[in-house]
């Protein structure tokens, strides 16, 4: 009888212990940042993965094995809807999160305005960045060389049409203060934006880590794409609000077109959009809601060893750099 007293008290205890984890698991959630949760979310897959095939090989009832997936299955919900809040929350607005996150720049040198072009917000940790071609910050080539940037930001949710510019300095004591890939394969460049320059009530959604992953998802050729930049001239320039078009993978995903860091697309594009963020439209596992991958940064023109002559032939085909290069491109380095 004492035997199955204890074994009670225990079953009890037990139940105490599983409402107090249920407790503190959404707290620890919510006290954690976007890029935080989506490496939480990879780990516990990975263990869980591991727990499942001891699971398989151990002496344990289905109960125990349906218990496991259910809470597996629970837990990764309440990561991912948390994920998709944050990245969602200018959804109940008047426009698609995704054109707050997409700026236009316009580049000087002095006070003389030398190019207009696209690029869009990318967060790391706490820190914020703007995101557009290299050569849109420099171009020696042909003989760009501005000395800093004008991007534009909404400041009232509800208003769209108020909107502030800032001024971003492209050197300090002579050195870059954008960061680029190392290896020159790339046409990608980052420059941080301090939290000082952000005017009061900046209302600025930003991709981040999460927006790369590819969650197990298939990608091919042909796949359709939305490009969201800001041609110079045809955009919203009252509301100050990108354009979207169509586009489609014009090579194949995840191989290097000619050794260089892009794939092809194929889209129609004007000037101005150099800089623009690639993304692919997708469904979360099991929900409605609807999210972007960003799959790499435009470039409206072909570098000469990807093949002038292919674009001069096509000109519907543009270079997409690989956007898998932002979260070490952005690092604490």
């Amino acid at each position: 009888m004492k035997n199955l007293q204890d074994a009670t008290e225990r079953i009890c205890e037990l139940k105490g212990s599983l409402v107090a984890m249920d407790a503190l698991v959404p707290a620890v959630i919510e006290a954690l940042s976007t890029p935080a949760r989506a490496r939480l979310m990879a780990a516990l897959d990975a263990r869980a993965e591991a727990a499942r095939t001891v699971l398989l090989y151990a002496d344990v009832s289905d109960l125990v094995l349906a218990t496991f997936e259910r809470d597996v299955a629970r837990n990764r919900a309440l990561l991912r809807r948390d994920v998709d809040a944050e990245h969602h929350a200018a959804a109940a607005g008047p426009v698609d999160w995704l054109l707050l996150a997409a700026t236009r720049l316009t580049t000087y040198a002095g006070s003389r305005p030398r190019m207009s072009a696209s690029g869009f917000f990318y967060r790391s940790a706490e820190r914020l960045f703007l995101v557009s071609n290299r050569h849109v910050l420099v171009d020696a080539a042909h003989d760009h060389r501005p000395d800093r940037v004008e991007i534009g930001v909404h400041i009232d949710p509800s208003e769209l049409s108020r909107h502030a510019v800032i001024s971003l300095p492209l050197y300090r004591d002579g050195a870059a203060r954008w960061r680029e890939v190392s290896d020159a394969r790339h046409d990608i460049a980052a420059l941080e934006i301090p939290a000082a320059s952000l005017p009061a009530g900046a209302q600025v959604q930003a991709f981040d880590e999460t927006h790369l992953e590819l969650r197990g998802e298939q990608i091919v050729v042909g796949d359709v794409l939305t490009i969201a930049g800001f041609p110079s001239d045809m955009h919203d320039t009252v509301h100050h609000l990108a354009v979207a078009c169509r586009a489609s993978i014009a090579s194949a995903y995840g191989v290097r077109f000619q050794g260089l860091g892009c794939f092809l697309t194929e889209t129609c594009t004007r000037p101005g959009g150099s800089g623009s963020p690639v993304l692919r439209r997708r469904l979360h596992d099991g929900e409605s809601a609807p999210s972007w991958q960003l799959m790499g940064v435009l470039s409206t023109r072909m570098d000469k060893s990807a093949g002038d002559q292919a674009h001069s032939e096509s000109p519907d085909l543009h270079c997409a750099w690989y956007a898998d290069v932002l979260p070490g491109l952005t690092g604490s380095a």
